[in-house]
């Protein structure tokens, strides 16, 4: 439940960012950052239930980055007048990588990630 929270003010937030950063990043309302930016919280909390544990920071950081260019640069494709180019994606993945690396390293470190035997 912490990743969710953490992720559902973050990410809105590195898009939006990205927004005002990149020239190659162009949403025509600011409603669509923040709908891209809840997409990736989504799925970012289920790559990180699914993924996530002791010895796996890089790979799952990896891994948000790949789906988070993905998520960035298809759904952005969707909104009338928003423009994401493929360098704007990469650029803004980058962004959330960096975010979701210390956010992994924080779940680890605090044993957040831990999962119950069934």
């Amino acid at each position: 439940m912490t990743t969710l929270v953490i992720k559902i003010i973050m990410c809105p937030l590195a898009v939006i960012l990205s927004s005002y950063l990149f020239p190659d990043v162009n949403y025509s309302a600011i409603y669509q950052p923040i709908i891209v930016g809840l997409i990736l919280a989504v799925i970012g909390t289920i790559i990180e239930y699914m993924f996530l544990r002791e010895g796996t920071l890089w790979i799952s950081t990896g891994m948000d980055f790949v789906a988070s260019f993905f998520v960035v640069y298809l759904v952005s494709l969707l909104f009338i007048g928003a423009t994401v180019t493929i360098t704007g994606a990469l650029a803004t993945s980058l962004i959330i990588a960096a975010i979701e690396f210390f956010t992994h390293q924080y779940l680890i470190n605090s044993g957040k990630t831990r999962k119950v035997p069934s």
